[in-house]
Order: C-alpha cells, then structure tokens, then sequence
C-alpha cells in the first residue's frame, strides 16, 4: 500500500476544480482488522484524516472535536447488531450529524441503504467509489451547516464568472466605465449574461444604491412600450382607470436598463431619442413635462449597424447608445470559464437550498467541446437539471445527456483509422517499431488539449494493463512514480482502477 505517499494530495471531481480531501475527517467503525487496515491506507493515501472509534462516546467525542472539518463515519457490516444500532444512535445525536457511509465487508450480511445512509462501500473498491462518497460527504455537511450559520453571501447577479482573457477583459471595463454615467450598450447572442454585465454596472456605481430596473423591449407590444416605460394618467387611453408611473419614474436615481432594444419600433425610437437628448419625456394623456435622472444601460443581440443599413433602426439612436459598447462573446468563443461558471452556478443552486451536484474534470471537460447555442442560459438549466436528477451526487462524462457527450472529438482522445500516417520510431536503443500519427484536420487543432488527452489515454491504457498498480504503471510509461501520481492527480485518472496494489 502507498502508506509512503499518504501526504500526496488528489484530484478531486469537482466543478473543474482540483481539490483533495484533506478537509475530511473520516472516522472508521469497522470490525475487520484487515478492512480497517484496508481503508485507512486508502484514505491516507488520498489526503484524509483517518480516525478509529472504540466506542459510540468516543465518536460523538471526536465530532464535537473535529466540529470545523467536514465528517464521514465509515461503519462496517460486520459489526454486531446492538453495537451498530448503538453506534447509529450516537451518530444521530451529533450535531452537525457527520455522513453516514456503510461498508460491506467481505463475509458480512447485505446491507440495505436508507434514508439516513449516503451510500454504501463494498469492498475491495475503486477510486471512483471512494471519492464519489467523499464528494458526498462534503455536500452534505455543507447542507447541514446551512441552517447553522450564515454562509457568505452570493453576489448572484454581480458577478461576471471566468478567468479567460475575454472575461477579464470586460470585467475591465466594468470597471472603468461603472462610475460613470455614460450610457453603455451591451452586445451578445442571447444567454450570454449582458443583464449581468448590466447589473455588476449598476452594482459598482454611485446608484448602487437606488433602483436597477429592466424592461425586455422585445416582450413588450409596442402599443404599450411607450406606456411601460414613460407611465400614464388617469383616462389616457382605454383600461387607464387610474394614473400610472412608467418605468423611468421608478429608475429616478438609479439605472434603467433597456433589454433587446433591437426590437424597438421605430416610432418609440424616436421618443426614446428625445429622453436621452433632453432627459425630459411625459406620461401619456398628459402635457406635463418630467425631468429625469437616470443611467441607461442598453442591450441587443441583434447587429444594430446591420440594421441601420436595412432601414430598420435609427442612426442617430444608435449613437447616442453606442457612447461605451461592451461585447459579451458566446460560451464556445470562452470555453476556458466553463469551471468556474459551473462551480458558481452549483453555488447558486445551493444558495437557493434547491440542492447541490459536482461535476468530474472528464465530465467538465466534456462541456468544453459543445458548441453552447443557448449559451451561459443552457449551461444553467443544465447543471439545474443534474442536481435533480444527481442530487448531491457526482456526475461524470458517461452521466451527461447525449449531446453534450457528442461534442467530444474522436481524434482527441484516439486517432481513426483513415486519419493516420505509419511513421517509423527509432529512438534511443528501441527497435523499429510502427506507431500512429494523427493527421490536421483541415480546422485545425486544439494541441495543448490534443497532446493532454493523449497522454490521459496513455495512462490509462499504462493503469489497466497493469491492473491498477501505479508503480508497474509507471514502469511502462518510463517515469517515476511519484510523476505518475502527479499527473493522476492531474487529471482525475482513478476512475475504475483498483486501489490493492497501491
């Protein structure tokens, strides 16, 4: 076992983040010596704090004092029936309660999960099992120290996620433009997040705080845009039973944002134009003049200069908007935020208590490669629709719905057989021997994702062939084992691998 490496840290399938599990505290009930030998090595080995309970006191001692930790009791099959059942009582008895995670031993009665166990371990296991658990684990005392104390508070529509050079960029310019109160036009396909660019603006202003109002431009008819947005009186026009403020009297002080104002009839084009020319407009049915101090933000995903040539919306208008253009690029053009966005919107799901998933790195890795037509909106539904159906489980590539696994080239991970070229290997003391090279495609190629995706599926070739033993693995790959274990950890190469042998 690789009781020498019990400090080596591990991947850890979450959200695209790499993160061990020296955080968890894992306390052992098991009545096999063997078994318990058997996990604690396990668990040194992928970072965790192993402890041994004697009694049902002694465990309700060390999770009062491990309180800060996250907590797993991994109690074992084997264990007589009053021992268990006192064992389980303590356990319920804790506050915060710690996972619980039953282990089958070898020889012991089949287990039944219930409601009160969050899986079950058989035994000898893989690292996925392991680590799935573990994940679980995590989740679940997150979801019990909700209740208990305030988390730190989710600024969820302040935050542009990412950390691509696109991102950052126009987090930038959020930033230099916030304070101001020049008008911004915000361009992108539909889902990209312009309201969020909108919002973190109005959040880092000086109208922080005063009211941040949206109207969708595009959902409104535009017989009664114009009422929405400048307010009528009493009698205006029919159903006018009583005076009404327009959206730009609620914005007083504050940010009116104007979504999708692409779809403006021409005719409100014209009225909007005079408010931002003279900051003055009046409420339908009325010749009262009403001064106004608002910021607008606008937003379209259409191509308004395009438009402009087709007669279709107004040059001067355009201008007025145009004074400091932001341009939100789709998901595909900035695949490299993925991992955080799908962490913070695992955040969101969990914030709103509606639940909570993690994804694998092969799993977030797989987002990568889909073309995202709904954007950042469809990456939200589906991470949504995972912790549904995954609920505070972890979900890897094989789990995803079949689009987003068909986005995966095939050439990324193995060559086909009509794309290679046999090419001769005499290096160093090798005899001659014929490998494969892949051809370029005629799009090009990704070669940082190409050659990591190769060298993952050499790997795992090197782990299954020598039956999940890293130092015969390593043997094969010509590198040392402690390289070896790097790069799985790298990677999140444990999946299906077995752990005896370590």
């Amino acid at each position: 076992m690789a009781s020498a490496n019990a400090g080596t840290d591990w991947t850890a399938p979450e959200s695209g983040r790499t993160q061990g599990f020296n955080a968890v505290t894992v306390l052992l009930v098991l009545a096999e010596q063997s078994s318990f030998e058997y996990l604690q090595d396990i668990l040194q080995f992928i970072d965790c704090d192993v402890h041994v309970t004697e009694s049902p006191n002694d465990l309700k001692r060390l999770v009062s004092g491990f309180s800060d930790r996250s907590l797993a009791v991994f109690l074992g099959s084997r264990l007589p029936d009053e021992e268990r059942s006192s064992y389980l009582t303590a356990i319920n008895e804790c506050s915060p309660r710690p996972a619980l995670i039953q282990v089958q031993e070898k020889g012991g009665e089949e287990m039944l999960v219930s409601a009160d166990v969050l899986g079950t371990l058989r035994l000898p296991s893989h690292y996925d099992a392991i680590t799935a658990l573990l994940h679980k684990a995590q989740v679940f005392d997150e979801s019990q120290r909700h209740g208990e104390a305030p988390r730190r508070p989710l600024e969820l529509f302040r935050s542009l996620s990412g950390n691509g050079r696109a991102t950052r960029s126009i987090n930038k310019m959020i930033e230099q433009v916030a304070d101001s109160d020049a008008t911004v036009l915000i361009l992108g396909e539909s889902g990209t997040g312009k309201e969020v660019v909108a919002r973190k603006l109005h959040y880092h202003s000086k109208r922080r705080g005063r009211p941040f109002v949206p109207v969708n431009c595009g959902a409104i008819p535009g017989d009664l845009l114009e009422s929405e947005l400048f307010g009528h009186e009493k009698g205006a026009f029919t159903g006018a039973i009583t005076a009404r403020q327009g959206r730009f009297e609620l914005a007083e002080g504050g940010t009116l944002f104007l979504d999708e104002i692409g779809d403006m009839s021409m005719h409100m084009q014209v009225k909007l134009l005079r408010v931002l020319q003279e900051r003055t407009f009046e409420r339908v049915g009325s010749n009262k003049t009403i001064h106004c101090n608002v910021r607008i933000i606008a937003a379209t995903h259409r191509n308004l200069e395009q438009a402009i040539k087709e007669d279709g919306f107004r040059e001067d208008l355009y201008y007025r908007l145009n004074v400091f253009p932001i341009d939100v690029p789709p998901l595909r053009e900035r695949v490299e935020d993925i991992p955080v966005l799908v962490n913070d919107l695992i955040l969101r799901i969990e914030h709103e208590k509606r639940g909570s998933v993690r994804l694998t790195p092969a799993a977030v890795t797989a987002l990568t490669h889909y073309r995202w037509p709904g954007n950042v909106r469809e990456l939200a539904n589906l991470i949504e629709r995972l912790a549904i159906l995954f609920p505070y489980g972890v979900v890897d590539v094989g789990d995803l719905p079949e689009k987003f696994r068909a986005g995966i080239p095939v050439t990324a991970v193995e060559p086909m057989a009509d794309e290679v070229l046999p090419v001769v290997s005499t290096h160093g003391d090798q005899p001659n021997t014929v490998s494969s090279m892949p051809r370029l495609p005629a799009e090009g190629i990704d070669l940082k994702l190409h050659l990591a995706n190769m060298e993952q599926s050499l790997i795992r070739q090197a782990l299954e062939e020598s039956n999940g033993v890293v130092a015969h693995a390593a043997k094969k790959l010509k590198m040392r084992r402690t390289t070896l274990v790097e790069k799985l950890r790298k990677y999140g190469l444990h999946r299906g691998q077995e752990l005896t042998g370590l």
